[in-house]
């Protein structure tokens, strides 16, 4: 197989994967690294190849959320070691932008709670009389 036609493959792979709701979660990018691999292409250029087709047909690349997401949070919390409502909801903002839409504020929420919790950042400030933590995890059903 001929580069040229390695890249019409692997473009193809991404846009049939992305093409329902332009979203690459990370089991189809899984899928899509694994083709790479077996057409020869190592797994750093198929990354680079991954998110470049996604910049250039405007798909989101979920691993790329989730690492803007966990940097985040690191910064939120390396300051103190805590994060407060005001910071969660900054972080939600910016990755409820990444995600344009594919995703609704539930899943989201999840997906920060779980970031943080997988992190070891689940430390909060709370108010005297409300944990706002809790209550976001009660209401999400994780709790």
């Amino acid at each position: 197989m001929s580069i040229d036609e390695i890249k019409k493959r692997f473009v193809s792979e991404i846009k049939l994967r992305a093409y329902d709701d332009k979203y690459i979660d990370k089991g189809e990018e899984r899928e899509i690294l694994q083709i790479a691999i077996q057409l020869g292409v190592g797994i750093d250029s198929a990354r680079g190849a991954l998110a470049q087709v996604c910049d250039d047909h405007g798909y989101v690349l979920e691993s790329q959320v989730l690492k803007q997401a966990k940097d985040q949070i690191d910064a939120a919390a390396g300051n103190d070691g805590r994060i407060d409502e005001k910071e969660f909801q900054m972080i939600f903002s910016t990755v409820r932008r990444a995600v344009s839409g594919k995703k609704n504020d539930r899943e989201v929420k999840k997906m920060i709670v779980q970031l943080m919790e997988e992190s070891g950042n689940n430390k909060v400030k709370t108010g005297w009389f409300s944990d706002w933590y809790s209550t976001l995890k009660k209401d999400l059903g994780m709790a």
